[in-house]
C-alpha cells in the first residue's frame, strides 16, 4: 500500500492561487507599488494579501523596511515552487480545454486486420498530425474480441468487418468501407492463369476460412452462396487472421474468400482473382457504444479516408 497521503488527509493551511500569484509578482518586483500595478490592483490590498499569506503559513516571506522589500530565506525557498505551481495551474487549464474539445486524452481503438491495410494508417496519421496530444492505444482484434471490450467500457471504438446490413445493432456506427470478396488461390493452381473464372469453376475447391464466431454474418453470406447453388463447401482449414489465411493458401491448403483490400498483402505464392457470379461483398464499420470528445474529434477525419 502507498505511504503517500490522500488529498483529503493533507492538513491546512490551504492557500489560494491568487495569493501565490501575488507573492511571486512581489518577489520579482521587490516593490509593492510596481507589483500592485502589474497585478492591476492598488497597493493596500496587496499589502494585506501578503500579510494574510504569511499569517496563514506561519512564516515571514519578506523583510520590509520603509526603503526596501527583500525575500527572506523562506521566501527564496518557496519562490521556485510557487512559480512551478502557477505554471502547472496554467497548463491544467489548457489541458482541460484541450480534453474538452478532443485534442488531449486517449483513444482506445481496436481494428480487424483488413482495416490495417489502408484505412487505419491513413486515418491515424492524419489524426496524429492535428491532435498530437491524444494518446492512441491500438489493439488488433476480431469482432468477437472487440464487442465484449466495448460493452465493458475497455475500448472507445473499433473497426469491425461484417456482411452488408449486419453491423452490431446495439452500437453506433460509421460505415467506412464497402468492398467485394475476391478469391485467393495458390499461384501454382491449375486455374490461376484462366482469364475468367466463374463460381462454377471453383465450387469444389477446398476452403481456407475463418471460424463462424469471428464474423458470423460474413461466414453465413459465404456459405449461403454455396448452399443457394446446392453445393456443399469443403473446409480444409480454419484460421483467425486474414494474413494467416493467405499464408495457408500459399502453402496449397486450399482457396479463400477474402475482402478485396487483402490484395495489398502481397504474399509470394498467392494470386487474387475476381470471380464472376453472385459473390457476396463485405463492409467495414467503425462502431462504438458511448461517445466522448476524443472519439468525436477522431470521427471528423472520416471524409478524408
Amino acid at each position: 500500500m502507498s505511504d503517500l497521503p490522500s488529498l483529503s488527509s493533507i492538513a491546512e493551511p490551504w492557500v489560494e492561487l491568487r495569493l501565490w500569484r501575488q507573492f511571486a509578482t512581489l518577489a520579482e518586483e521587490l516593490h509593492f507599488g510596481r507589483a500592485a500595478q502589474r497585478l492591476h490592483m492598488t497597493q493596500p490590498p496587496l499589502t494585506q494579501a501578503i500579510a494574510q499569506l504569511e499569517k496563514t503559513l506561519g512564516v515571514r516571506l519578506f523583510d520590509r523596511t520603509k526603503r526596501s522589500v527583500q525575500l527572506t530565506a523562506a521566501g527564496h525557498t518557496v519562490l521556485p515552487l510557487a512559480r512551478d505551481l502557477l505554471l502547472r495551474a496554467r497548463d491544467l487549464s489548457v489541458l482541460a480545454h484541450a480534453a474538452g474539445v478532443g485534442e488531449a486524452g486517449r483513444l482506445r481503438l481496436a481494428f480487424v486486420s483488413t482495416a490495417g491495410y489502408s484505412l487505419l494508417p491513413q486515418w491515424t496519421m492524419a489524426f496524429r498530425k492535428v491532435c498530437p496530444g491524444v494518446k492512441l492505444e491500438l489493439l488488433e482484434g476480431t469482432g468477437d474480441v472487440q464487442l465484449p471490450l466495448l460493452e465493458r467500457g475497455e475500448l472507445d471504438a473499433g473497426f469491425v468487418l461484417h456482411a452488408p446490413g449486419f453491423a452490431p445493432p446495439h452500437l453506433q456506427r460509421l460505415l467506412v468501407a464497402s468492398e467485394p470478396l475476391v478469391l485467393a488461390m495458390p499461384e501454382q493452381h491449375a486455374l490461376s492463369q484462366t482469364p475468367q473464372l466463374s463460381l462454377h469453376d471453383v465450387w469444389q475447391e477446398p476452403l481456407v476460412t475463418f471460424p463462424r464466431r469471428i464474423v458470423p454474418s460474413l461466414y453465413d453470406a459465404i456459405f449461403g452462396m454455396y448452399h443457394a447453388a446446392e453445393q456443399l463447401p469443403t473446409v480444409a482449414q480454419e484460421a483467425i487472421q486474414m494474413q494467416t489465411i493467405v499464408n495457408l493458401v500459399s502453402a496449397g491448403l486450399g482457396v479463400a474468400w477474402v475482402p478485396a483490400s487483402v490484395q495489398q498483402f502481397q504474399r509470394p505464392g498467392v494470386v487474387y482473382r475476381a470471380i464472376q457470379g453472385a459473390v457476396p461483398s463485405c463492409e467495414t464499420s467503425l462502431v462504438w457504444l458511448n461517445s466522448n470528445p476524443v472519439l468525436e474529434r477522431f470521427l471528423e477525419f472520416a471524409p478524408q479516408t
